[in-house]
C-alpha cells in the first residue's frame, strides 16, 4: 500500500486533470443513488449535482475526493452504456465557463456602440 501511495506522488498529470467530472448524455430518469453507484466503484465521492433545468436535464457534476480516482473514473467510464446511452465524461474547466460569460459581454458592449453611433445595420 505504501508503494501505490508513493508511486502516486510521482505521477505527473495533465493540466486539465481535476476532481470535478462533468458528465453530459445522462438518462433523464436517472437518480444520484444510481451515479453513486456508478461513480462511486472507482473511489469515494465528495458531492454529486444532477442536472434538473431544461437546459441541463441530463448532465450532471460528480466531485471525487482524489483527483486520480477521477482520472480513472474519466477513462473508465467515458462511452460507458447506461440505458441505451453512452456517457460523455469530462473534467470540468471553469475557464471554459468565464470565456462564454465574457464573449457574451463583448459581444453586448459591441452591440451598444453599434447602437450609439448608428452603424447596427451597415456591416450586413
Amino acid at each position: 500500500m505504501a508503494l501505490a501511495a508513493t508511486r502516486r506522488t510521482n505521477v505527473r498529470l495533465p493540466p486539465e486533470v481535476n476532481r470535478i467530472l462533468y458528465v453530459r448524455n445522462l438518462p433523464y430518469k436517472i437518480t444520484t443513488e444510481e451515479i453513486y453507484d456508478i461513480f462511486g466503484k472507482y473511489g469515494p465521492i465528495r458531492q454529486v449535482r444532477v442536472g434538473v433545468n431544461p437546459e441541463t436535464k441530463g448532465t450532471a457534476f460528480v466531485v471525487y475526493e482524489d483527483i486520480f480516482d477521477a482520472k480513472n473514473a474519466c477513462d473508465h467510464l467515458s462511452g460507458f452504456n447506461v440505458c441505451n446511452r453512452y456517457l460523455v465524461v469530462l473534467y470540468y474547466q471553469s475557464t471554459k465557463l468565464y470565456q462564454k460569460v465574457d464573449a457574451e459581454k463583448k459581444q453586448a458592449q459591441l452591440d451598444a456602440a453599434k447602437k450609439k453611433y448608428g452603424v447596427e445595420g451597415l456591416a450586413k
